[in-house]
């Protein structure tokens, strides 16, 4: 399951890749609009910012802005920010890959080869999808 976190960030980024302007977006902005409880919406942005999605600006002006634009954001790369691991067990992660200890040869497990599938098609989506494409209106 997606956890707040995620879905509050991909909220605010595509709020922000809405924006008209190309102003910094406030955080109080962002919350109000979205809903989102503004002191947990500063932590994630704050972590979008550290990883490079985000940039800021501070004063009467200031908020967060995208560094890239958004046809250049790629979700893998947002959800390994705010989510972790694609892969839903360490065994078949690309990037994170630990061997399961209750798994004697994962060539021969039935779980090991369904998780593959699972994340090969994960991967799919989350590498044909940018946050242009989350924040066009149709």
């Amino acid at each position: 399951m997606l956890s707040k976190k995620t879905k509050y960030g991909l909220k605010a980024l595509t709020f922000i890749a809405r924006s008209e302007d190309d102003m910094p977006v406030q955080v109080g902005k962002i919350a109000k609009s979205e809903q989102i409880p503004q002191k947990f919406l500063e932590g994630i942005l704050l972590t979008l910012r550290k990883a490079g999605i985000l940039g800021s600006k501070k004063g009467k002006h200031g908020g967060y802005y995208l560094r890239s634009e958004p046809s250049e954001i790629k979700m893998t790369d947002v959800m390994r920010v705010l989510e972790g691991p694609i892969a839903m067990v360490p065994c078949v992660s690309l990037n994170y890959y630990e061997k399961c200890d209750d798994c004697p040869d994962e060539t021969l497990c039935s779980v090991h080869r369904l998780m593959v599938e699972v994340r090969d098609s994960t991967l799919n989506v989350f590498r044909n999808t940018t946050l242009a494409d989350l924040s066009s209106v149709d």
